[in-house]
């Protein structure tokens, strides 16, 4: 598992400082002005540093040459550079956060464009913070500037990305300048495109690569606005998604599985084929133990390989009748083999494990394995297949 975030000491961070990682000396001043140098023992690195968009290093700040530029953004004793690879974006927060934002060899690439959120979902991963981020859409804006090579898929995420109103509508566009050919997943609640006025100007962008992955919890209103705790919810997801299908916008229906939306995972395969045909995917969803999920733990946790009937049965439903259906986020052990074919591989690379009992898999290579949440809790079934 790879840690995206470490912690320094900043000189000259005044506001955030987006560059790409050179973990060597750059030979060609013009270039360095989108470059972050991360150093720790190169003396050589330290000859000519002008022109660099800040300097990220493992030394203290006694140990710094004194000929530093006056005006240049340093982070000293950073906690770890040994991630950061040549090409990586960055961001070097005034409060000592750096945090990587791109990695050029990863497939699990997201924006995270805001940490509001208008639901309050028992489950959710990434618990939501009410404060004005809107500084978060230069520093994405800027990410995708220095995004090189570009990226075959990337998300975007929060927080509720529809939130950002003008500043989602400017990053979706700077994507479809910069990174035209970028297939880009966006997580939304749905909720907003309930406006004809705002859906009209989110479409008026027209990206053509673009996915929305919705979620969708019940048939009925009443069980989806408990799980998101947020009344009208499902009212204005549903409206949402018909005014998207106006605009022939390609949705995903995202769906966790926990207990409070397995019993109803047969009528709401029912509800969807029957009110949602139009949607390019459906995807059901292992539960990640993190943020909201933890403290809600007891109302939630089901053993995957205990409610394999009822996912069995939502997804022969939907996939008999030609819907495109998928598992994500479930090691193959916990499912019966007719399910394989529907798993996949979801788990960013960043938060993937396997367990102990993993090792001696023979489908290790085929299995998507765990979130790093899974140490604590996790199947009762968990076993080696044989190969």
């Amino acid at each position: 598992m790879i840690d995206l975030t470490t912690y320094g000491r900043p000189v000259n961070v005044r506001e955030a400082v987006v560059g790409r990682i050179s973990k060597g000396l750059c030979n060609e001043p013009t270039l360095r002005g989108e470059l972050i140098l991360c150093s720790s023992e190169d003396s050589k690195a330290w000859e000519d540093l002008s022109g660099y968009r800040a300097i990220v290093t493992t030394k203290t700040l006694k140990d710094l040459p004194h000929s530093l530029p006056a005006k240049l953004p340093v982070f000293h004793t950073t906690l770890s550079i040994s991630h950061l690879q040549d090409g990586d974006v960055v961001v070097l927060q005034p409060r000592g956060l750096l945090r990587t934002l791109f990695r050029p060899e990863s497939e699990h690439n997201a924006l995270l464009v805001t940490e509001r959120c208008n639901s309050f979902c028992l489950m959710c991963s990434q618990p939501p913070v009410d404060r004005d981020d809107s500084g978060l859409t230069r520093v994405n804006v800027e990410a995708i500037r220095l995004m090189k090579p570009p990226p075959a898929h990337l998300g975007i995420t929060g927080g509720e990305p529809t939130l950002l109103g003008a500043g989602l509508l400017r990053i979706l566009d700077q994507l479809k300048v910069r990174l035209p050919e970028t297939s880009v997943h966006m997580l939304t609640n749905g909720r907003r495109f309930s406006r004809p006025e705002f859906t009209a100007d989110f479409m008026a962008i027209r990206h053509r690569k673009l996915t929305l992955g919705i979620p969708l919890y019940s048939d009925n209103a009443p069980e989806h606005d408990y799980v998101v705790q947020a009344r009208g919810a499902f009212d204005q997801t549903m409206q949402g998604l018909y005014q998207l299908a106006r605009h022939d916008q390609p949705v995903e229906i995202r769906i966790v599985l926990h207990a409070l939306t397995i019993p109803s995972l047969r009528s709401l395969a029912r509800y969807i084929y029957r009110n949602l045909p139009f949607a390019s995917h459906v995807a059901f969803m292992g539960l990640e133990i993190t943020g909201f999920t933890k403290p809600n733990l007891q109302k939630l946790w089901v053993d995957p390989y205990d409610y394999q009937d009822e996912l069995a049965a939502a997804i022969e439903y939907l996939s008999i009748r030609g819907m495109n259906v998928s598992i994500y986020n479930h090691a193959l052990c916990v499912l019966r083999r007719p399910l394989w074919k529907f798993a996949k591989k979801s788990i960013s690379d960043w938060k993937n494990i396997y367990l102990d009992e993993c090792r001696s898999c023979g489908v290790l290579e085929e299995c998507g394995g765990f979130f790093k949440s899974a140490e604590r809790v996790h199947s009762a079934h968990i076993a080696p297949i044989p190969g």
